[in-house]
């Protein structure tokens, strides 16, 4: 069992940068792939960014390619989700999810409830 806790949100001048947070509760959570996921009012769920669980492989969304940056610490159980030169449409929710595999797709066991990222042109 896996519990994940965002923070870093809020509101932020396009041009700028976020670095989002999860906190990861649970001792297998070094095993588990994870991931960041953000979803727009009307809009479905997009995949942002995916580490394994080494944190050797990382994987990007076209969108986001080259303005954001996964890392994550195991020691501490935490994921980063660093974003810059952030764009109007990167405003949305942005959830934390972890999974068995590496996938993109939002079929996750494991979500956060999420933190909202607003960006003001």
């Amino acid at each position: 069992q896996v519990q994940l806790v965002e923070s870093g949100g809020g509101l932020v001048q396009a041009g700028g940068s976020l670095r989002l947070s999860c906190a990861a509760s649970g001792r297998t959570f070094s095993t588990y792939v994870v991931g960041w996921f953000r979803q727009a009012p009307g809009k479905e769920r997009e995949f942002v960014a995916a580490t394994s669980w080494s944190g050797s492989r990382t994987y990007y969304g076209d969108s986001v390619k080259g303005r954001f940056t996964i890392s994550r610490d195991n020691a501490k159980n935490m994921v980063f989700l660093q974003m810059n030169s952030l764009k109007p449409e990167d405003t949305a929710v942005y959830y934390c999810a972890a999974h068995g595999v590496l996938v993109t797709t939002p079929i996750y066991s494991y979500w956060g409830q999420g933190t909202q990222v607003t960006v003001s042109s």
